[in-house]
């Protein structure tokens, strides 16, 4: 629940796999996002390429080996999602599940939706609120 009126901002932006960060329902996240952004404006979030797994569940080991996060769960740390024995979990969210999320908000006719990868890594979905 973002604690702000509807159509406050002409940007949103939660990036660093920002989809994830919050641990909420994606439908519920998408509709939060348009429901604060103005019409006309856009919202940038973003999600680990799934071509990024082994590079990112490297670095993961490096954080758990440093004590910054818990000890990762390996069995468990599989397609796209990391888990860590102390609760934490960071998920990549797949273009076809952010489709989904917007169709079940009911926000295909809300906003535009382009997907931009950088550099084999990010994922970051732009949605422009048409109305």
């Amino acid at each position: 629940d973002l604690a702000f009126t509807d159509a406050s901002f002409d940007a949103v932006v939660a990036v660093q796999n920002g989809i994830s960060a919050f641990h909420v329902e994606l439908p519920v996240l998408l509709s939060q996002v348009v429901r604060v952004t103005k019409p006309g404006g856009c919202a940038l979030l973003s999600t680990y390429s799934e071509r990024f797994w082994d590079d990112r569940l490297a670095w993961f080991r490096r954080q758990a080996e440093a004590g910054l996060i818990g000890r990762i769960d390996e069995a468990r740390s599989t397609d796209g999602t990391i888990v860590c024995h102390d609760g934490f979990v960071a998920s990549t969210v797949g273009q076809c599940a952010v489709r989904a999320g917007l169709a079940m908000a009911h926000l295909e006719e809300r906003v535009d939706l382009d997907i931009v990868e950088v550099d084999a890594s990010s994922l970051f979905y732009v949605l422009t609120r048409t109305r």
